[in-house]
């Protein structure tokens, strides 16, 4: 069965060039500090344990130990990537007493997985 991801890329027939067309998209190019932090957040929740607690910190506020509980990990690997996280300001926290509660640093973090998590199953159908 062939996939779109086995089809061949289309080509140009012919050596084109668009001068125009390149100079206005390398306009558009952000900068290499830009991209480059950018490259770190993404490599940052493109994993998919960070990627759970994440998701799970969408949807409400919680502890390290209740975020284990529901990445099904140790409180000890859920410290650690929350240190990852809050390192990248994907997420943040405030303390109550003796206990950390953690949550999405802010709407931008939030829109990044959501539309991410959406994209991921509109490919699944």
């Amino acid at each position: 069965m062939t996939t779109l991801t086995d089809a061949p890329l289309p080509a140009c027939d012919t050596d084109c060039r668009h001068p125009d067309a390149v100079a206005r998209a390398q306009a558009a190019l952000p900068s290499s500090a830009a991209v480059e932090a950018a490259s770190a957040l993404l490599k940052a929740v493109a994993d998919p344990t960070r990627l759970r607690l994440l998701a799970a910190l969408a949807a409400e506020e919680l502890c390290v130990h209740d975020l284990a509980l529901v990445a099904g990990i140790s409180e000890s690997a859920a410290s650690h990537q929350l240190r990852l996280l809050r390192a990248h300001r994907l997420v943040g926290y405030r303390k109550a007493g003796r206990t950390v509660y953690y949550h999405l640093a802010d709407q931008h973090v939030t829109l990044l997985l959501q539309n991410a998590l959406d994209h991921a199953q509109e490919r699944e159908r």
